[in-house]
């Protein structure tokens, strides 16, 4: 057999295995096997355009779960990075999971051509992504609320989960959507104004790395806030790992997968718990 196609061979084992492996564990890969996984996935994923009011076509990736009732909807908010196959990828496994799952390409309409993340030229995404207002954001993320609800196989339940800068930026649209169900924080910073705090009506959970003081040091003075606000936060921090440890779980000596087992554990237990009706 050529070496060509052993190579193919091998490949295509690695990633069923990955993929294999990763749906039994109920998390996400790392953004090593990202694309991989995404393409050998069963589940029906889609791109869609939501129209915003200023004529921007708001790029979403969207996919199902397969299940016989109406689902709770999860809204994924990227990285600084913007909308990468690994995002898709945790978009799908929220599918696996049982939600109806969807990423919008926050960068719509910033780059060349009317384009998104893959679009932008001139400087870095993440330069693009810094210029980006709450009020815009939130604006796009309710699209996405609105657009998703629409849906036939939707439930009324409606989350948010977010990954460094989309952290932020879900702690900050619990601030701003009053009828959201809940939101899940992964290594992202609270609202500096603390007063929006006494908005939030849903629960929020947060996911932090213990070797992340840059993110974690902020995060006690979150969890007052909320205390004295009268809300729910739910602050877990994993000794030893790092920024992004879902993304990047390998190294730090394990520590970054122990991490990203045991939160992904704890997000799944949270939605059921705050978005799927109770059984009798």
């Amino acid at each position: 057999m050529p070496m060509r196609s052993i190579h193919s061979l091998l490949l295509m084992f690695i990633v069923m295995t990955s993929t294999a492996t990763t749906f039994a564990q109920a998390v996400p890969p790392s953004a090593d096997t990202a694309a991989q996984v995404v393409g050998a996935s069963t589940r029906h994923g889609e791109w869609v355009e939501i129209a915003l009011p200023d004529g921007v076509k708001l790029k979403t990736w969207v996919v199902f779960p397969e299940r016989a009732d109406k689902a709770p909807v999860i809204i994924v908010i990227h990285e600084i990075f913007g909308l990468t196959d690994w995002i898709r990828a945790v978009t799908d496994q929220l599918a696996a999971n049982g939600f109806i799952a969807l990423a919008p390409d926050l960068l719509s309409g910033h780059g060349e051509n009317g384009g998104g993340t893959s679009a932008i030229k001139n400087g870095t995404v993440q330069d693009a992504i810094r210029k980006i207002t709450p009020d815009e954001y939130v604006a796009r993320l309710n699209a996405v609320r609105d657009y998703a609800l629409a849906l036939p196989a939707a439930s009324d339940k409606t989350a948010a989960i977010g990954f460094c800068w989309g952290g932020t930026a879900t702690f900050e649209y619990a601030t701003r959507q009053p009828k959201l169900n809940a939101g899940f924080v992964y290594y992202g910073t609270g609202p500096k104004d603390t007063k929006t705090l006494a908005n939030i009506t849903c629960p929020v959970f947060g996911f932090y790395g213990g070797d992340d003081a840059r993110v974690t040091s902020t995060v006690d003075g979150s969890a007052a806030a909320m205390k004295e606000a009268g809300k729910t936060f739910t602050p877990t921090i994993f000794a030893g790992a790092g920024h992004g440890f879902l993304r990047q779980q390998a190294g730090r000596e394990g520590a970054n997968e122990k991490a990203a087992n045991e939160a992904w554990k704890k997000t799944l237990e949270h939605m059921k718990l705050t978005l799927e009706p109770a059984k009798p």
